[in-house]
């Protein structure tokens, strides 16, 4: 099973490729907002993604990239700081805010019935009309790692979308999770 750690930092995974543009040792160097990234098409089973595509110059660029070099059915995992949370704001090398909604433009939605905003999504998408297309298997916000705050999490996943676009502003989540299955 070949798997990514993408952006790895000093957390280097064993069983995992670790890429990044810096040596930290046992990684693999390359600038990751360069593309074509060094690997064939379809060859990861996974691609960990943890707090470094809001560092990345252009989104869609990587997720491009990300979906060509993950097989069919591959996985990606991404967590990012949630875009109103001064995990975002407070550090300067962060480009690319995350929301809950960040992937809906890439989402496949063939395969179920579509909420009233999805609909009128899905005739909006800013995607550049590319050929990336994930299944949400999993999104969900991370209120806190702090024990006394984690029971928020299952308010504010009740429903998500609407928590974000109502009260997010009030009591910020810090993380934004993502588990996407490659459409092809």
């Amino acid at each position: 099973m070949n798997k990514l750690n993408l952006g790895c930092g000093k957390d280097i995974k064993e069983g995992y490729t670790n890429l990044d543009i810096v040596d930290y040792g046992g990684n693999m160097i390359h600038d990751i907002n360069t593309f074509p990234y060094p690997f064939e098409e379809n060859y990861f089973d996974e691609i960990y993604a943890s707090h470094i595509l809001e560092h990345l110059d252009n989104f869609h660029n990587s997720i491009t990239e990300l979906y060509r070099i993950l097989k069919p059915n591959g996985l990606l995992i991404v967590y990012a700081p949630f875009f109103l949370n001064t995990k975002y704001f407070g550090e300067p090398d962060h480009k690319i805010p995350f929301s809950i909604r960040t992937f809906d433009n890439y989402e496949y939605i063939e395969n179920r019935k579509l909420k009233f905003y999805e609909k009128w999504k899905l005739n909006h998408r800013t995607n550049y009309e590319g050929k990336a297309q994930f299944e949400v298997l999993e999104k969900k916000f991370i209120t806190s790692h702090f024990t006394a705050l984690r029971w928020m999490d299952f308010l504010v996943n009740l429903e998500p979308v609407i928590y974000e676009r109502f009260f997010a502003g009030i009591f910020s989540p810090e993380e934004v999770y993502f588990k996407l299955r490659a459409i092809k």
